[in-house]
Order: C-alpha cells, then structure tokens, then sequence
C-alpha cells in the first residue's frame, strides 16, 4: 500500500530513509503487522521518494481509496541498493522477519490496541 505524494510530503523531513516496522490499520478493520519503506527505492531508480507499506496479511479485495493508518514502532535497516530483483526481494524476506520478531515482543504488542486505530465511526485524526 503506498502513500500518495501529498501524505509523502507531510512526513516529517528530517526522517531517516530505510525500513521500518509497525502496526497498520485499513479503514475500521483488524490491526495488522506491517513492514513500511521510506526511501527513494535506488534499485528501482526512483527520483521521488515514497513510502510503501507492506502488511503482512492477506486481504480478500483490493482496499483501494480506504484510509490508511499506521503506527511506526522500530527501524530495521537503511535504505540500500541491490545487485539483482532476487536479492531485493530476499532482503524484504528477511524484513518481513524481522517485524515478526518484534511486533511478538510484549511491549510493541500491546501497541496494537492502541485507541488510535479505534475511532469513531468518520473519524479521522491526523497526528
């Protein structure tokens, strides 16, 4: 799931670019382990810089258009260049690990009950 450009810009500047892992919320539904990139992607040649969520499960349908909510909790590694697709994607393997690992942990797994993913029915609270 990648932010748009405008959500992009509105990160805060002075946040270092890498891999990051945290909880993720789609619309009012189930809270869910994420991986998220905040980067320029170099092995894709990127000129603008993005951010991609990665949540690690399954959804029966696209959620196109449904609002987003993401808590950070840690950094896993900066942002790197790769010498081939294969590598890259080993590399978000073992990203995808390493979240699990640390979202079991007891004190970021209390974070996904956080009353911030629970809001009011059109709610929207931006922090």
């Amino acid at each position: 799931a990648n932010f748009s450009e405008q959500v992009v810009e509105s990160f805060p500047s002075d946040i270092s670019t890498g891999i990051y892992y945290g909880w993720a919320c789609v619309g009012n539904g189930d809270v869910h382990k994420m991986v998220l990139s905040i980067g320029w992607n170099p092995f894709y040649k990127n000129i603008k810089k993005s951010v991609e969520t990665h949540i690690i499960h399954t959804f029966k349908e696209d959620f196109y258009g449904e609002i987003l909510s993401i808590v950070i909790i840690g950094y896993i590694r900066p942002e790197k260049n790769f010498d081939s697709l294969e590598a890259l994607i080993s590399a978000i393997q073992e990203d995808i690990e390493e979240a699990k690992r640390q979202l079991d942990l007891p004190e970021h797994l209390k974070l996904k009950e956080d009353n911030f993913f629970h809001l009011p029915e059109g709610k929207i609270v931006r922090r």
